[in-house]
């Protein structure tokens, strides 16, 4: 091999790396623009907050093995804080729980697109028919009856995706908690426990809480 065809092999070498470089450069800029552009618009999470639960049905059986059954129609409101930024929710599941235990089945929200500072609001009826409860609720109830009000907590579970101009970021877990006080009725010893026809919810001061 001659002292010519060295020169070739090294100046190809020479410029792989420089085009490897450059392309290294490039996306090393877009990721850099990309992260500039998230920490000046700082997507904020949205605010929930829960303007309505009325209660139906709150029934808990006697008999072994326990079920509960519910029936209720909940508002829930959510507002996007930013001015930027657009916010996709896809997915979103809501129900409600007692004491960590679900006692309505999932009910599918809409997908909806918010704006910047717009505000949405769903008005789902939340069903459980005869759900299984653990042993001990019976006698958490009867605690929360002696109190005069009961907890249930609304619970939001699903994706959210941010949208800056045409640019769309992937899923984040949307994770959404409103606690609601409603007030108990009476004992009913042929039927168990009821919290009356319809039962209102109290509205408390600490909002939802939201985890992105």
């Amino acid at each position: 091999m001659s002292s010519k065809d060295c020169g070739n092999h090294d100046h190809d070498k020479a410029k792989l790396r420089l085009i490897l470089f450059i392309i290294l450069g490039f996306i090393v800029l877009v990721l850099f623009v990309v992260l500039l552009v998230w920490i000046i618009l700082l997507p904020k999470k949205p605010r929930f907050v829960l303007q309505d639960a009325t209660v139906y049905v709150f029934n808990v059986s006697t008999t072994e093995p326990s079920t509960l059954t519910t029936s209720m129609q909940i508002t829930v409101a959510s507002k996007n804080r930013m001015d930027k930024v657009g916010i996709y929710y896809e997915i979103l599941d809501i129900y409600a729980t007692y004491r960590s235990q679900q006692v309505t089945m999932p009910t599918l929200l809409p997908s909806t697109y918010q704006d910047h500072r717009e505000i949405s609001v769903w008005s789902p009826f939340l069903y459980g028919n005869m759900i299984p409860v653990a042993p001990g609720l019976m006698m958490a109830l009867e605690q929360d009856q002696n109190v005069g009000a009961v907890l249930l907590n609304i619970r939001i579970n699903g994706c959210v995706k941010w949208k800056v101009g045409t640019w769309i970021s992937g899923k984040y877990h949307l994770n959404v908690n409103c606690p609601a006080y409603i007030k108990f009725g009476g004992f009913n010893p042929d039927g168990g426990i009821t919290v009356g026809p319809v039962m209102k919810f109290e509205s408390v001061v600490q909002g939802c809480s939201v985890d992105v």
